[in-house]
């Protein structure tokens, strides 16, 4: 395992989830009434949306719950206008924010930060843009200082929370006294299309809406549970390019997921993973996937030999929340600690990973360890004790 720092740490997580709750068995059976002039592509869907792995998904568009016949990205059947990008990106505008506030703000208050000694804010997102942008507007409705230095990572994908850990990382690691951010905001059935395609009904079968956000600084307080963070791998895979696309259309974004995206990660990630593990006889305890679909999980598991208790947490997210792109590892790592803090877990290793356009990969060795209050009151919830829902996830108010 690549040396980890023990002083440069992840010491607070917050998630968020939109108000509007998709069951996966009643949104099929809309888009199946919708393609019923289709019935291949009917069938097509209800196989796909029963077979991807997830059971539940949130959206910020109340309009996705509607009947099929009324339904403007259902439009195959209602006939109504489909909702064009501008729409769709004012949308964004309108949720964007107060999804990223509840998520930023959970994190600020589990790692005890004030707003005011924050030194960077990093701010995330691939499925909308807007100007002024969710750097500035956070900034300010947060209480930043006027000099916090704002990075946005836009249309970096799936990969891009990952991305930011590791940029975080190395800027404490530069920068002594550095505190980060990190703010991952992601509404991606915005971008449902009013398709029969097969590309457009994959792209519609999984995906999810949430944010999260995580500080990440020096930490030598024993007391304080956290992720202890080391250095942080990016590659390019080769024959790639083409597999993961996602274009700007008259109607949202277009997606393109290649199938062949979980063989090409099963055929070149382990030897990446080979060369930042070393040589160890056992595999890590903690495995962060980001849970890019339930094929890359399958892949991973076949190639490296895992198991349910190394990919269960990825499996249980993408289960309940879908694939929230850039948002959903801090979920992940967020179920970690949580499992690990109920067992009253000692230090553990481990890996995170995720996977965008390109085709990247991103690594980064992690380690778990326990506060002292942790260890010794261990199955005790701390969260629950502070009136917060256990995982830390915040759900909004159904005006959002």
């Amino acid at each position: 395992m690549r040396t980890i720092e023990p002083s440069i740490a992840m010491v607070g997580i917050g998630t968020a989830v939109p108000a509007h709750k998709l069951d996966q068995l009643d949104t099929a059976q809309r888009l199946a009434d919708a393609l019923r002039d289709t019935p291949d592509a009917a069938r097509w869907a209800r196989r796909l949306f029963k077979q991807c792995g997830v059971q539940t998904r949130y959206t910020c568009e109340p309009a996705l719950l509607e009947p099929a016949a009324s339904n403007r990205y259902f439009a195959q059947l209602s006939g109504l206008p489909v909702p064009v990008t501008s729409e769709r990106m004012a949308a964004y505008k309108q949720a964007s924010v107060p999804l990223a506030l509840h998520a930023a703000s959970a994190a600020l208050a589990d790692a005890g930060v004030s707003p005011s000694t924050l030194t960077h804010l990093l701010t995330v997102s691939c499925t909308g843009q807007f100007l002024p942008g969710l750097d500035t507007v956070l900034a300010k409705q947060l209480g930043l200082k006027d000099t916090v230095n704002r990075i946005p990572l836009t249309f970096l994908g799936c990969a891009a929370g990952l991305k930011a850990i590791g940029m975080a990382r190395d800027i404490v690691s530069g920068q002594p006294g550095a505190s980060v951010l990190i703010v991952c905001v992601e509404l991606c059935t915005l971008h449902i299309q009013p398709s029969a395609g097969k590309e457009a009904l994959f792209g519609a079968s999984f995906f999810g809406d949430g944010a999260s956000a995580c500080v990440i600084g020096t930490s030598e307080d024993v007391a304080k549970e956290r992720f202890e963070l080391g250095k942080p791998v990016s590659a390019l895979l080769p024959e790639g390019e083409g597999e993961m696309v996602w274009e700007v259309g008259d109607h949202g974004f277009d997606l393109y997921l290649s199938s062949r995206i979980p063989s090409l990660i099963g055929r070149y990630v382990p030897d990446r993973l080979s060369s930042m593990l070393g040589e160890e006889d056992s595999l890590p305890d903690i495995w962060a996937v980001h849970p890019g679909g339930k094929g890359i999980l399958d892949t991973l598991e076949a190639e490296l030999g895992l198991t349910d208790k190394h990919t269960g947490y990825s499996r249980s997210i993408l289960r309940d929340y879908g694939n929230m792109s850039s948002a959903t590892l801090l979920f992940v790592l967020d179920a970690i600690r949580q499992a690990k803090r109920e067992e009253g877990a000692p230090r553990s290793e481990g890996v995170c990973l995720a996977f965008g356009p390109g085709l990247s990969c991103e690594l980064l060795p992690i380690a778990y360890r326990p506060g002292e209050q942790s260890a010794v009151r261990s199955g005790v919830d701390h969260d629950a004790e502070n009136g917060r829902e256990p995982s830390g996830e915040a759900r909004l108010a159904s005006h959002v």
